[in-house]
């Protein structure tokens, strides 16, 4: 799992931080700390609380208990220290303005700016930098908001559900230069649902689950803390599921046409169950589980255990 230092080297850190709306307790007793250079994904499923974390960290909310710091201080002063940018999916974006005219005031705005035309650039917005805001795709959108986000030397970039919107291409250009932010020593938070994302990009991987932080490490320990793997075989003639379901170790079935996919706690167990019915799978494949898989399983198993 990954290590933590002192608070002192910590570009975010929570201290056992709680917030609730009414009844809704939608941060429970959180402590985290992000590290610089790091590139960490938020996941969780609706409800679990990210955007109530991102809120805090970002001072939009004030916690009921606990402490949240950024570089040592307060949100609200880091963050008027030009240190910390935010591509938020709330808020509108100015309309009835050129794409160049918003970045611009965003640069103007900042104690630290890159020049305008470098933040066009590295967002791929330079050829519409004359078209209204208003007159945006969504993906053009997105990539104004993260100009916006990016438009002057922060340490810190949180991204909430960045790439919503965006094609295949924009978003690797997207996250390509997200990696190029990372390498120069920034640390880079991002919420999404885009679980191949979070696998493919992120150093370090949170999973919350009604507020609390379920699992920390790397995508590989995301995935081995699963504690399951997936088998996958072809079945010719009749399935009969109810015989498939008595398997041992067994912690998912599906099956699609002459296709059964299992995931199982011990593998070869499993597989030796199967020829034990007499059955003969072809096409026989055992793997660990990806990213998604493992975050469901993780979740299911903890709705399971506090139902």
């Amino acid at each position: 799992m990954t290590t933590t230092t002192s608070t002192a080297t910590s570009v975010v850190s929570f201290e056992r931080v709680s917030k609730s709306y009414g009844d809704v307790r939608a941060v429970a007793d959180l402590s985290l700390e992000l590290h610089p250079g790091e590139t960490v994904a938020l996941l969780g499923p609706n409800g679990a609380g990210k955007s109530s974390t991102l809120d805090l960290l970002l001072g939009l909310r004030k916690a009921d208990a606990g402490a949240v710091r950024l570089f040592g201080t307060t949100p609200e002063q880091a963050i008027k220290d030009g240190r910390v940018g935010a591509m938020l999916q709330s808020g509108g974006l100015m309309e009835e303005v050129k794409v160049r005219e918003l970045v611009k005031l965003a640069c103007d705005l900042h104690p630290r700016p890159h020049p305008v035309e470098e933040v066009l650039d590295r967002a791929g917005i330079a050829q519409i930098a004359d078209r209204l805001v208003n007159k945006l795709s969504g993906g053009q959108e997105q990539r104004v908001r993260f100009a916006l986000a990016t438009a002057g030397a922060n340490d810190l970039i949180v991204l909430d559900e960045p790439t919503t919107g965006m094609d295949v291409t924009a978003r690797q250009a997207f996250w390509a230069t997200m990696r190029e932010q990372a390498q120069q020593g920034r640390t880079v938070l991002f919420a999404t649902h885009y679980l191949e994302e979070a696998d493919a990009i992120a150093d370090r991987v949170l999973v919350l689950h009604k507020g609390r932080l379920l699992a920390d490490g790397t995508a590989s320990e995301i995935k081995a803390k699963a504690g399951a793997r997936r088998i996958a075989f072809d079945l010719e003639g009749a399935i009969d599921e109810g015989v498939l379901r008595e398997l041992p170790f067994l912690a998912g079935l599906d099956i699609s046409g002459r296709t059964v996919r299992l995931q199982s706690t011990d593998a070869d167990a499993t597989v030796h169950a199967v020829y034990g019915l007499g059955l003969y799978p072809r096409n026989l494949e055992v793997a660990g589980l990806g990213l998604e898989q493992a975050f469901v399983a993780i979740t299911e198993a903890e709705e399971a255990r506090t139902a």
